[in-house]
């Protein structure tokens, strides 16, 4: 399964809440905060009921993503090397202002770091071998 996120949000489709698979009757909104109408929920209390809880989209039913594009649930749990280095596992990838960040669960413990999703910080991603090499010359790490 993978977190449903805006785009995959689409007029048609389905999707599973409360142990449910409901289709995407009419949607609207924007992709950072998606308003959809779910078939069969068609009064207030009944959309109520569902308010907060998690959208999911099965895996083979999401859309192809280009060259350079991850699922944030493939990222998770994958270690981050700098070189040799192990700098800890990947927890969550956040989205930030300027652009989405790996948080990083360091291997010694304390405060998370975050690795931005940029060229100059990622030098490749392996999600099937659960390897992403970065670049730490630039991020304080003290």
């Amino acid at each position: 399964m993978t977190g449903a996120r805006g785009r995959l949000l689409a007029l048609g489709s389905a999707v599973m809440v409360a142990g449910r698979t409901l289709a995407i009757v009419r949607r609207a909104g924007t992709e950072q905060r998606p308003i959809v109408r779910l078939e069969g929920v068609e009064d207030r209390a009944s959309a109520e009921a569902l308010r907060g809880m998690e959208l999911a989209v099965p895996a083979g039913e999401a859309p192809a993503l280009g060259e350079g594009e991850w699922w944030a649930h493939e990222l998770e749990g994958c270690e981050v090397r700098d070189g040799q280095r192990l700098l800890g596992i990947v927890s969550r990838l956040i989205e930030l202002p300027s652009c989405e960040a790996l948080e990083v669960d360091p291997v010694g413990g304390g405060q998370p770091l975050l690795v931005p999703m940029v060229k100059d910080a990622v030098r490749s991603v392996d999600c099937a071998a659960g390897r992403i090499e970065v670049d730490t010359g630039f991020l304080d790490l003290a």
